[in-house]
């Protein structure tokens, strides 16, 4: 087939129902109605005559074609973008789109200046198209893999073949408890027998649990996917769990926290610039690394 405009609108908008994992859930990315989408969606299956997915009560299910379009389309993307880049190399000026894969709560540490890397782009060129991801810890090395960020920015226990991994700072994470916990006004005598009863959040997103051995109760009754459901628990006043610090001092500094015996129960994670190795360099992309090194 003869890939149009037209098309890659359609693939586009394919691409970011997989990632959402369905219509519904592609509606605040995509910022259209699902009967839009559904549309859209509808087009691209009579462009491409294949079947890309099973929809309805049941869920969204890719189709074997489906997949295949869907991995396809990411090369495509990715070289349209790297085209573009390329190009408006060759008119001294940079453009395309400079997409970043962050991690949550990065936007509340000092050391991290993602705002000052877009403010300095912005600078030299309005013709760059800024695209921000925050998702989770996996999720960021899997959108540089997959090729739908130039980078990403997050923490990392098992590096992936194929990707780069730049030390940009260390995130100190310690053990919070909430107003309301038995631990938070309790005599320092009594600490040690409280954290042996004390539910410890189970996070799925996990920092870095491995790097712990602190012993905690986690056969628990909470499990968070992310920093801030971590807070919400903390804040019933039930829980306890570790955050980092930089993202906890909005409660510190209220009386809301409090860190449990911060010299123990702390541990310390590296946060990376994480880049492909497999991906073509553009000079969006090595201007955006070049400036995210510069300032962190």
């Amino acid at each position: 087939m003869q890939v149009h405009d037209v098309d890659l609108k359609l693939l586009r908008i394919f691409v970011a129902i997989v990632e959402c994992g369905g219509l519904s859930a592609a509606e605040s990315r995509l910022n259209i109605g699902r009967s839009t989408i559904s549309a859209h969606l509808s087009d691209l299956e009579v462009r491409l005559g294949i079947k890309l997915c099973k929809r309805g009560r049941s869920g969204f299910e890719l189709t074997e074609s489906g997949r295949v379009t869907y991995q396809a389309s990411l090369e495509l993307l990715q070289h349209c973008d790297a085209f573009a880049s390329t190009v408006a190399s060759a008119k001294q000026e940079l453009a395309g789109r400079a997409s970043i894969a962050v991690i949550d709560t990065l936007v509340s540490d000092p050391r991290c200046d993602i705002a000052g890397v877009i403010a300095a782009l912005k600078a030299k060129s309005s013709h760059i198209q800024f695209d921000i991801n925050v998702c989770e810890a996996r999720e960021v090395e899997t959108s540089v893999v997959n090729g739908r960020s130039l980078v990403g920015i997050g923490v990392s226990r098992h590096h992936l073949r194929g990707l780069d991994y730049h030390p940009l700072h260390n995130e100190t994470n310690y053990l919070y408890c909430g107003v309301g916990h038995p631990l938070f006004d309790c005599h320092p005598d009594k600490v040690p027998a409280l954290l042996q009863n004390a539910e410890v959040i189970t996070s799925n997103y996990m920092r870095d649990k491995e790097m712990r051995n602190d012993d905690l109760n986690y056969q628990n009754t909470a499990t968070a996917y992310h920093d801030e459901g971590i807070a919400h628990l903390i804040l019933s006043g039930k829980f306890i769990g570790y955050l980092p610090e930089h993202y906890a001092s909005h409660w510190v500094d209220k009386g809301l926290f409090k860190a449990i015996l911060p010299e123990k129960y702390s541990y310390q994670i590296p946060v990376v610039l994480i880049t492909s190795k497999s991906i073509a360099t553009t000079p969006l992309a090595t201007a955006l690394i070049d400036e995210i090194k510069r300032r962190h």
